[in-house]
């Protein structure tokens, strides 16, 4: 009864995600980022957009609360199948926000699901932003690397 009732939250909640989504968002642009090569991109300023166009619930949370990510570094590795290692910041409300942790991982599994980036991890400037319990707490649950 449990799984089932947690299934059907989760079913809930990815619906309204798509939603809130799609409704600041338009989907032809959303498409053609999509298909952008993002290792071709990767010094446009397109390469942002890109990155959140492919997102998935996560960005529903980004985008509602007046929250978003920055690229800070990057290197582009492989020679005939080139991919990208990210170092990325948060920018904007999520910055010392409670979910952050639950942000990051979520912006990570997105991002790392896409063939053209190999890892993604997070500025240290970034923990700069919360208090000590938050940093502690962040650093024991977000199961995300830190980088200078």
């Amino acid at each position: 009864m449990v799984a089932k009732y947690a299934a059907e939250a989760i079913k809930s909640m990815k619906l309204e995600a798509k939603k809130r989504i799609d409704d600041v968002t338009d989907e032809k642009e959303e498409n053609r980022l999509k298909k952008l090569s993002l290792v071709e991109i990767v010094d446009s300023e397109d390469i942002v957009p890109a990155l959140l166009s492919r997102l998935n619930e996560v960005r529903a949370a980004l985008d509602g609360h007046g929250g978003g990510i920055e690229l800070t570094s990057y290197e582009i590795v492989g020679s005939s199948n080139q991919s990208l290692n990210i170092v990325l910041d948060l920018t904007g409300a999520c910055l010392s926000c409670g979910a952050a942790p639950g942000t990051l991982e979520g912006v990570k599994s997105d991002l790392e699901s896409d063939s053209e980036i190999t890892s993604v991890k997070f500025s240290s400037a970034l923990l700069d932003s919360f208090d000590e319990l938050g940093r502690e707490f962040i650093l024991a649950h977000g199961k995300v690397e830190f980088v200078d």
